[in-house]
């Protein structure tokens, strides 16, 4: 099979560093590999996003010279794909409907396989994924050998909530398989988050991708750069220092005399190998 790459982000907010980071990883990861990189909106959660977000992305990108291979899939078209997938897991008595509060809970975990409370006909429960007493193992292209607990750490985590909206990790699986992606190349903030991936794709029977989980952009206090007030937009109208600091930051030679996003990138294609990367789980933005 080629390879096909993502970038997937959600439309909470205008393109900032850290975004453009993961999006120039995986461009480069799928440019070097002679394959293709797509483009997913992953709009599922509409208390979230922020008006006029996902169109200001998609903006974005072509500005940094980063243009995909096809049109952007939008995940909140996919409704039927979530309520198959649902339903394939409800019909193999994967998932159980769940009325838990959080004081119902010990250590903020579910770890019973069926929901404590009783049942509450008049009102919606949320459904989670029942999950076993076992290791999910995987090895992660850039931060090496990775092993969860599941049940420990994930417990039997929620897929659809109360609301009726699906969960990032069933929504994020299901489109990964429906897209071919072959490598999931994105922040080192959801490396948590693939166990239950990997899980999921074997409840589903579908293949699991390779994993390469790029550093983590910090600001100078150490906090998670999307979270502090380093985390401005990036400026699609003036690309170069922006891009010039991402290719910094992931230890790719910048063509500090290049006049157009599209040099910049070529330079860095040149020199480009996944083993380049740096070997860290988090580091400072300069």
């Amino acid at each position: 099979m080629s390879y096909r790459g993502r970038f997937a982000p959600s439309p909470t907010g205008h393109l900032h560093f850290g975004s453009l980071m993961a999006a120039v990883g995986s461009w480069l990861c799928a440019r070097h590999a002679n394959g293709e990189w797509l483009l997913r909106v992953e709009d599922i959660d509409p208390p979230r996003e922020m008006p006029g977000s996902a169109e200001s992305i998609l903006a974005a990108l072509p500005a940094f010279g980063l243009s995909a291979d096809a049109p952007p899939l939008f995940q909140s078209t996919r409704q039927h794909a979530y309520d198959a997938a649902f339903e394939q897991l409800k019909a193999a008595d994967l998932v159980f409907p769940c009325w838990c509060s959080r004081n119902d809970l010990a250590g903020g975990l579910h770890l019973d396989g069926h929901c404590l409370a009783p049942p509450m006909p008049d009102r919606t429960p949320a459904w989670r994924l029942r999950v076993p007493d076992i290791e999910i193992r995987f090895d992660d292209a850039l931060q090496g050998p990775q092993g969860q607990h599941l049940r420990t750490t994930a417990g039997d985590f929620v897929i659809r909530r109360v609301e009726g909206l699906y969960a990032y990790q069933l929504a994020c699986v299901v489109d990964d398989a429906f897209q071919g992606v072959t490598e999931v190349v994105r922040g080192n903030d959801l490396l948590d988050s693939t166990p239950r991936q990997i899980y999921l794709q074997r409840c589903l029977g579908l293949p699991t991708p390779g994993y390469l989980h790029l550093p983590l952009a910090l600001d100078g206090q150490g906090r998670k750069l999307s979270k502090s007030e380093q985390a401005l937009p990036v400026d699609p109208t003036d690309p170069l220092p922006a891009l010039r600091e991402a290719l910094a930051f992931l230890d790719l030679p910048v063509l500090r005399h290049a006049r157009e996003p599209a040099a910049l990138l070529a330079h860095a294609r040149e020199h480009f190998s996944p083993a380049r990367l740096p070997h860290c789980s988090e580091r400072a933005v300069a």
